[in-house]
């Protein structure tokens, strides 16, 4: 199968209505990485086929969980899962963080490339980065622990605010060590085309609206 034909099922199993030039902007973006790896090793997966599951399908299996207007991406490396959340989902106002300047590099090319409007790039670690706005989602793909995670994001939430943080398995030894006052949901998550565990741990303070 191609990886035209792979995101086109993908994208269906998803339940996504991502239009023809969202899909092509998916496949660029790609394209753009598989290129610039060879130069700056930004990912150790190469094949287009499994870029599809991995980077594309992988990022998009939790569009539905996204809500408000600013979106914050933690950990971004190469805009993941940034980057594909905000081709298909141009309402939305997203900041991809990263310390690495080499990632950031590629990513700043790649929205300029994609021509993505709803995307600022920034170099700088998450314990110094702030923000006057806040944020209605902090995104964080497997880059600590919870209890780390919700340390680092909390600050940066808006009222009403959540933070999102992708994990493989069901992340039970790390639930006990977050801090009184954050409520938790855990999402398994379905990605087409790969077997392996994915959950998505949905933290916010105790007591707040969805």
């Amino acid at each position: 199968m191609s990886p035209n034909a792979m995101l086109e099922r993908g994208l269906s199993e998803l339940g996504s209505d991502a239009g023809g030039d969202q899909r092509e902007r998916l496949l660029r973006f790609l394209e753009l990485l598989r290129k610039w790896n060879r130069v700056y090793s930004l990912t150790a997966i190469e094949d287009p086929c499994e870029g599809v599951r991995l980077h594309l399908l992988d990022s998009l299996s939790i569009a539905s969980f996204l809500h408000g207007r600013r979106v914050l991406d933690v950990g971004t490396g190469p805009g993941l899962p940034g980057i594909p959340l905000a081709i298909v989902q141009p309402e939305r106002r997203f900041v991809l963080l990263d310390c690495n300047a080499k990632k950031i590099r590629f990513v700043r090319q790649a929205v300029i490339e994609l021509g993505l409007a709803n995307v600022v790039p920034v170099q700088a670690r998450i314990e110094s980065f702030t923000d006057a706005e806040g944020f209605d989602c902090v995104l964080a793909r497997a880059y600590a622990s919870l209890a780390e995670i919700w340390t680092d994001a909390a600050p940066l939430l808006r009222t009403g605010g959540t933070v999102l943080a992708l994990k493989g398995r069901r992340p039970e030894a790390e639930l006990g060590d977050l801090p009184a006052g954050v409520a938790v949901g855990i999402h398994r998550l379905r990605v087409p085309g790969v077997e392996a565990e994915r959950h998505l741990a949905e933290l916010k303070p105790t007591g707040q609206d969805s």
